[in-house]
């Protein structure tokens, strides 16, 4: 069997990213051949070690370069890497084959005031920034008009991205595999507003009638720009998908369980009789 290209991005001057990158290369160098960091390189796949960060900030470029992912999780919780190294090198003869289970996940693509696309792999969010106070929005679905929202901010979410700021403001968990849009909106002035999934081929239009001097729009944890009444911002799938590699001895509902707890009971805390 032919070895698999592979690109290795990894910080190394992180000492324990570092050490695993060598490890990798030691351990999978029967059926890898690792061609350096590039992603113009021609590859079968491309590594990522690091946190949820890391692989957030490759994710898109991946997909644009329609290079599949296999990230390694060498940070704190790793939701989204789907191996650690000990278990890439356990499977890595299924990984680096045409056995190995690739998943296609939906990006966003982010556009404000019909300015250049900005992408998205977990989520965008109109945050409503100091002073603080509650933002109103006009909302359309798709050409079609709905009530004028108010609350502080607006979460538009992948379903690879609804376990991340999504699932913390009430927002639904969605299989990553879903072609859906999540709508959740943030703290609204009503009981009767709730989160809303869509089809991939929606879009969505959001024009702000009232803002505060530091309302922003934050695509995957980094502020991209202040925004003020009137501003428009439209959100739909975006033009690349990104491939992801899963882990043969892990499902994504295991993830569930033993990172975000899912379904797990409060831990009673026993009472110190000292104290």
């Amino acid at each position: 069997m032919a070895k698999k290209r592979v690109i290795l991005l990894a910080d190394r001057t992180n000492d324990s990213i570092a050490s695993i990158s060598t490890s990798l290369e030691t351990h999978l160098s029967e059926v890898v051949e690792f061609v350096g960091s590039d992603l113009q390189t021609p590859c079968d796949a491309a590594i990522a070690i690091g946190g949820d960060g890391t692989l957030i900030h490759y994710g898109p470029l991946l997909a644009k370069a329609n290079i599949p992912l296999i990230g390694v999780n060498s940070g704190r919780l790793g939701f989204l890497a789907t191996f650690d190294a000990a278990s890439l090198i356990e499977h890595q003869n299924v990984v680096f084959s045409d056995a190995a289970t690739v998943i296609s996940v939906l990006l966003l693509e982010i556009s404000v005031d019909g300015g250049k696309p900005m992408v998205a792999m977990n989520e965008a969010m109109i945050a409503a920034g100091h002073p603080f106070r509650i933002l109103e929005f006009d909302l359309s679905i798709n050409g079609i008009d709905a009530p004028t929202l108010r609350g502080d901010g607006m979460i538009v979410s992948t379903p690879i991205g609804s376990t991340a700021h999504n699932v913390s403001v009430g927002g639904p968990i969605v299989d990553p595999t879903s072609k859906v849009i999540v709508f959740t909106p943030v703290a609204t002035h009503s009981l009767a507003v709730r989160p809303v999934i869509l089809a991939n081929d929606a879009s969505i239009k959001i024009t702000l009638r009232k803002a505060n001097e530091g309302t922003s729009l934050i695509i995957d944890g980094q502020v991209k720009c202040h925004i003020k009444e009137g501003t428009q911002i439209t959100a739909k799938e975006g033009s690349d998908s990104l491939q992801i590699v899963l882990n043969p001895s892990n499902t994504y509902w295991n993830t569930l369980v033993d990172k975000l707890h899912w379904g797990a009971p409060p831990e009673l805390i026993e009472k110190n009789d000292s104290l």
